[in-house]
């Protein structure tokens, strides 16, 4: 029988003894397996008599091979039996042996046990925000503008207006680096350029040639321009302004939201998609505040290794996002100023609260007896397989299905907090309907 002592770390000893048949097999086994191996003067190998090849073999080489050759499946029959979770490579300490037993030390640190406290208590705290006639009326603002029209204008630019312009910047009379370009759409007030510049173009008109006198950021990315005077001279090739459409029934065909024909169908779709978008984000912190307040009444002391194996998930991640824009971490790192380090730390509190939440749901699952199914863990690896377009034999070769099965059982186990955390604030759980079907 396996012996498990943890300290407050998660770090522990499993001590347990193999004996009996078990051993008495294994050491036979490996005694059959070194025999014809011990060399014998005056026979071939393995043909010397057994009394002989006794002699020259010792025992503890037999008890050694033995443990050594079942390693592997005692130790994880042990772990198994014990529940536990490995987080580290177990470190084997082998002990005494002889031909009846031999006893056997394993380190690690394993996945922690969360302490939850009255989670049945929690509230729910959702406040979703009413939609008002002006957040419609904002929002169908924004479908004009999109669907505005350009119109080329005689007149003098004002804010608002875009400019197509050519421009060359010069910093002590000289051209520099990337400070040029042509054809260049600038909407005068937008703030995308150094400030001051965008300004300087209002009044101007098609044809019209002006210097821009700026100084750049003290922060600017460019340290060689960082706090520096500088002059774009400016072509001004075409000024035009938006031109709003009416809100009628023909804008409301052309935005071609389904079912929409007319102006007031139009205003109920849009607060329908406000109502719903507000509903969401109230969620959303409702679904923060729920798990912050799971977490404060969760008490467990996260191994090092959980926190830094979640950091490197949530580097890997960014990285890869990185690569997607095609951009290298390395030039990430010197565009921020960062260092490895630096970089790194700044995902350690995120990393964290995230193990720490994972670890509470799981305490709750426990408490609740949630666990996923083959059938559920199956399903997902499906779904996984499908997303990536991979079988799922080869799903399986990234992905743990015990994981897996971690992530299943972990939503379950907040569906049901929250469904609970309802509850206790009076908020109303709309149940599925069952669907029926009637005979023809």
């Amino acid at each position: 029988m396996a012996n498990w002592t943890v300290n407050e770390k998660s770090e522990g000893e499993l001590k347990f003894t193999i004996e009996g048949d078990e051993w008495k097999k294994a050491c036979k086994k490996a005694y059959n397996k070194l025999a014809p191996k011990v060399q014998v003067q005056g026979f071939r190998p393995g043909k010397a008599p057994k009394a002989m090849i006794d002699k020259l073999l010792p025992a503890t080489a037999i008890y050694s091979e033995a443990m050594y050759d079942n390693i592997n499946k005692w130790v994880m029959r042990e772990i198994e039996n014990e529940g536990l979770i490995p987080l580290t490579r177990p470190e084997l300490i082998p002990g005494n042996m002889n031909a009846d037993s031999c006893e056997i030390t394993v380190k690690m640190t394993v996945r922690p046990e969360a302490e939850v406290g009255d989670y049945k208590a929690l509230k729910y705290e959702l406040e979703v925000e009413e939609v008002t006639d002006d957040d419609v009326t904002a929002e169908i603002d924004r479908l004009r503008d999109r669907y505005a029209d350009m119109i080329v204008k005689e007149g003098e630019a004002e804010n608002g207006d875009t400019v197509n312009i050519d421009y060359v910047g010069y910093k002590d009379d000289v051209a520099f680096e990337g400070g040029e370009d042509h054809g260049h759409d600038l909407v005068l007030g937008s703030n995308t350029f150094i400030p001051g510049f965008e300004e300087q173009l209002i009044g101007t008109k098609a044809g019209d040639e002006k210097e821009v006198n700026v100084t750049f950021p003290e922060n600017y990315q460019e340290a060689s321009l960082a706090g520096q005077p500088a002059v774009f001279k400016v072509t001004v090739n075409e000024v035009k302004f938006k031109q709003l459409p009416e809100v009628d029934d023909d804008f409301a065909q052309d935005v071609n939201y389904p079912g929409v024909e007319n102006v007031e169908q139009l205003k109920e779709h849009v607060r329908k998609r406000l109502e719903d978008n507000k509903k969401n984000t109230a969620e959303s912190v409702a679904d923060g505040k729920l798990l912050e307040e799971l977490r404060d009444i969760t008490t467990v002391v996260i191994p090092e290794v959980m926190i830094e194996e979640e950091v490197q998930n949530q580097v890997n991640g960014l990285v890869n996002q990185l690569q997607s824009y095609g951009m290298s971490l390395t030039s990430y790192l010197q565009m921020t100023g960062l260092d490895t380090d630096g970089f790194k730390n700044q995902f350690r509190e995120q990393a964290e609260t995230d193990v720490k939440t994972r670890l509470a749901l799981e305490a709750v699952a426990k408490a609740e007896g949630m666990k996923a199914t083959p059938e559920e863990i199956d399903e997902e690896m499906q779904s996984l397989a499908d997303m990536y377009q991979m079988s799922v034999d080869q799903v399986r070769q990234y992905v743990d299905p015990n994981l897996v099965a971690l992530d299943l059982t972990n939503g379950r186990a907040y569906e049901f907090v929250k469904k609970l955390a309802k509850e206790a604030a009076g908020i109303v759980t709309e149940e599925p309907k069952e669907e029926t079907s009637e005979e023809e």
